[in-house]
This record gives structure tokens, sequence and C-alpha cells, in this order.
């Protein structure tokens, strides 16, 4: 086998998920493989029910796969008990949910600096700083129900940034969000691939695709690269899509 690049911040090999109700099961991903590397943001899109969001849910450690593996920045996390994927996740990876990664009943900044608990040696003031950041300074003692949709997009943007992830993978970052608050969050996950991030985002959202250095659709289970529009282009080793037989 080759040796892996040190570039690739997040590999997928031949993932199979399966689900069984009673007598029929159901393939949801058919032999997925890719590979994200360091300072490149890639967009994940395809219909509902193509197997988007369970693939960012393996490749988060959220769900196992049925087959094949994932690894974040050269650490196997798939195929492992869940505490032990838990406690990979929160060192290596950043995950923003449509549900925004908030609990309801803390503020702001004690939603990040909880997340910034699962590493130690982080300084409680790097909590302070990303919520500037993100321009949440002013709203750091607010409670998620008390902001508004964009504050919440960028709220939850900086929870999974708290662990300063090698990977960030983001499911529908924009979704129900208006046009000035879906470019401000847009490029905010591009400025964090610039800063060395792996972002991988699932999306529906014609400007999210156009941030995306390159673009790969789902299609019942199985992925195929399209392109991309975005500044940067990867280079031939961290290309690679291939397609499952099922």
């Amino acid at each position: 086998m080759a040796a892996r690049s040190y570039d690739d911040a997040l590999i997928a090999r031949d993932l199979y998920r399966f689900f069984r109700a009673g007598e029929e099961e159901t393939l949801a991903l058919r032999g997925v493989s890719l590979r994200v590397a360091r300072g490149e943001t890639v967009a994940v899109v395809g219909p509902s029910g193509a197997g988007k969001s369970t693939l960012l849910s393996c490749l988060a450690g959220l769900d196992e796969p049925s087959g094949g593996e994932v690894h974040v920045d050269g650490v196997r996390i798939s195929h492992r008990p869940e505490t032990e994927r838990a406690r990979l996740r929160a060192r290596h990876i950043g995950v923003l949910l449509q549900t925004r990664n908030l609990l309801p009943h803390l503020s702001v900044r004690d939603n990040v600096r909880l997340a910034q608990g699962a590493v130690r040696g982080r300084p409680a003031a790097a909590a302070e700083v990303l919520l500037d950041q993100v321009g949440l300074g002013e709203r750091r003692h607010a409670l998620p129900r008390q902001l508004s949709g964009g504050e919440t997009a960028r709220a939850g943007l900086a929870v999974a940034l708290a662990n300063s992830p090698a990977v960030l993978l983001a499911d529908e970052p924009t979704g129900e969000l208006d046009g000035g608050t879906e470019r401000l969050v847009l490029r905010m996950l591009r400025d964090r691939a610039e800063d060395g991030c792996a972002v991988l985002l699932v999306t529906h959202s014609p400007e999210a695709v156009l941030i995306a250095d390159r673009v790969i659709r789902l299609d019942d289970g199985q992925a195929t690269e399209t392109g991309g529009t975005g500044a940067r282009t990867a280079g031939p080793d961290v290309r690679e899509v291939r397609h499952g037989s099922g």
C-alpha cells in the first residue's frame, strides 16, 4: 500500500452503510471513497436521500460504516468503540450540524467553553477570542433562544471550531439563512480552510458550491467528482473518488 500523503487530513476508503428495517435492507453508501487535503474546501451535493448526511455522520465518527475505513489527521476513527470515537472527534474534528450544536440552557460562551473542555490546556480566554472572530463577542452571554438565525449559525460555527480541528464537517451550514448571512458564514468556512483546515460541507446551496475547490455528487449512495470553482486546485493525490459496484 502506498504511503499516505501528509497533506490528506481526511481519507475515506470504500465506505458502505447498510440499514435494516424488518426484512428490508437499505444500502445508503455504496463504496464511497474520498480525500480532503489541508487547506481544501469540498462540497458534497446531491438529491435528498442520496446518502449525504449518512456520509457526513460516518466521516465524523457519529456513525459507524458497515464497511470501509475513515482516517482523520492520520488516525483511523472508524471501527472503534463509541467512547474512543468521541475522544478522537473532540481532538481532531469540528462538526457543524443543522441543529447548530448548541445546548439551550448554556450561554453562547459556555457552549464554546464546553466544546473546548475536551482539549486539555485550552485557556478560557480562547473562547472570547473565537467569539470575537465570528462577530459574537457582544452576544457571548446570550442563550441560544435569544439569537437570530444568523447569530445561531455563527455560534454553531464557533462551537465547531472550538478545538481548532484538522477537519471541519458542516451539514447544510447555510440552510434557512438570508443571502448576506449565508455569504458571511461561507467566508468564515473558506477562511478556516485558508488557515489549513480541511473543510467538507454537505449542501444544496449554489453559493456554497461556489466556494468549493472540488464538488462531489452523491446519487443513490455512489460518489462522482463533478469539478469545482474554488481558488485552489488540489493535486492529483487528493482528487481520488472511486465508484462502488453496488
